[in-house]
């Protein structure tokens, strides 16, 4: 058997950055997505996004992200099914009565079961085919209703919530090594070891696995890999900002502060929320991701507004970005013909004003490489877009390096 790991491994010669976007907007709130293949060979990611929910929720929002692993099947099937194995489940309804708001712990107890009922429709539909579905996925999402947010995870993709200009709220990932995921993987008979499970698989929840939850006495929930979620509700604020669903090659190279810091910046100067998603996927790919990665941003009546300030020195910023890089290729001159990776490292070692919080300078990478190849009379196309890569191409699955 091959471990599960080793087939995630694979790494394209160059990153794939084209981008599948979406926006729209309902319920007061507003939102964006972004996803990218980047090095990895396949893209193993999927979302969803669905504002005003069918059977009487209208005024509720649902949006997850699904990073999936030894193939897309789960994650993909997730993506269309998920939400309907949540809402449609009794567990849902249970206490609400009437046409109001269903209870939250009906909410919370109609999400596990919709979860666990996914998951074993999965495992039936594999059982059925010639040869097991052996992929996987994590799932992280958001269930916004009009007094609520539901924050739920399985796995280590992660959510969190901005409010009041800080972090207020975010998921905790479910690793092999945290202790009471070691404890359920140990009682089934387990181990961890190098921070897997049995050594191979990163994460201890995600639907699908279905290799690592066959263990004969144990219940759903007490497999090697639990299909469980945790579910956390928050009481909604009018001091509420955003929120943001990721997988894993976002956080891999952003903490939780930077991300917000950087997302808050980026709605000071523009309303576009693909354009804000894709500036993220770009910077982490930049600051050294070798993962798929997709990130959706929902924004709520709070969150930072476009600062003429603030688009005022951004466009400062990119102006004198301009004349250092036009600097920096006149002072190489034609003996020494200019080369980007330089171009960067040079502007690493100076201390730029007004960089994005987070980002700093591998937000502006995609501005920089504009302007070096209109101003470079030298360069060549077929290697001035892998000039960056050319020193990182990767050889092993270690992340957060950079490409400078």
């Amino acid at each position: 058997t091959v471990p599960l790991e080793l087939k995630m491994g694979a790494f394209l010669d160059k990153p794939k950055m084209e981008k599948h976007n979406a926006h729209g907007e309902g319920n007061s709130l507003r939102y964006g997505l972004s996803s990218m293949q980047g090095w990895r060979v396949e893209m193993e990611d999927a979302h969803t996004a669905v504002v005003g929910l069918p059977n009487g929720l209208n005024a509720w929002s649902f949006f997850a992200v699904y990073d999936g692993h030894a193939g897309s099947q789960v994650a993909r099937y997730c993506c269309e099914h998920l939400l309907e194995h949540i809402t449609s489940n009794p567990d849902f309804r249970g206490g609400g009565g009437g046409g109001g708001e269903p209870s939250v712990e009906s909410v919370k107890s109609g999400i596990r079961t919709g979860f666990l009922q996914i998951d074993e429709h999965m495992r039936a539909i594999s059982e059925k085919k010639h040869g097991a579905d052996r992929s996987g996925s994590t799932a992280v999402g958001v269930l916004v209703s009009p007094r609520h947010i539901y924050f739920i995870n399985c796995g280590d993709s992660r959510a969190l919530l901005s409010r009041a200009g800080r972090v207020h709220f975010f998921t905790q990932d479910h690793k092999p090594s945290n202790p009471l995921e070691k404890e359920r993987i140990q009682n089934a008979g387990g181990s961890v070891m190098i921070q897997r499970v049995n050594g191979s698989l990163a994460v201890s929840r995600a639907l699908g696995d279905f290799d690592y939850k066959c263990v004969h006495g144990k219940g759903p929930t007490e497999q090697l890999v639990s299909p469980e979620p945790e579910v956390y509700e928050i009481e909604r604020s009018t001091a509420d900002e955003f929120i943001i669903l990721a997988c894993d090659g976002i956080w891999d190279v952003m903490a939780n502060e930077e991300l917000c810091d950087f997302v808050r910046s980026r709605l000071e100067v523009t309303e576009d929320l693909e354009k804000v998603c894709n500036e993220i996927v770009d910077t982490c790919l930049y600051k050294g991701s070798r993962d798929n990665m997709s990130v959706v941003l929902v924004c709520m009546p709070g969150a930072p507004k476009v600062s003429p300030e603030a688009v005022k020195k951004e466009a400062e910023l990119d102006k004198y970005l301009e004349s250092r890089v036009e600097e920096i290729i006149k002072k190489q001159g034609e003996d020494a013909p200019p080369d980007l990776v330089h171009v960067m490292r040079t502007l690493a070692a100076e201390s730029i004003p007004h960089l994005p919080p987070g980002g700093e300078l591998a937000s502006k990478r995609s501005i920089i490489e504009a302007i070096y190849n209109r101003l470079n009379p030298y360069r060549s196309d077929d290697t001035v877009s892998m000039a960056l890569f050319s020193e990182a191409a990767p050889v092993s699955a270690c992340k957060g390096v950079r490409l400078w």
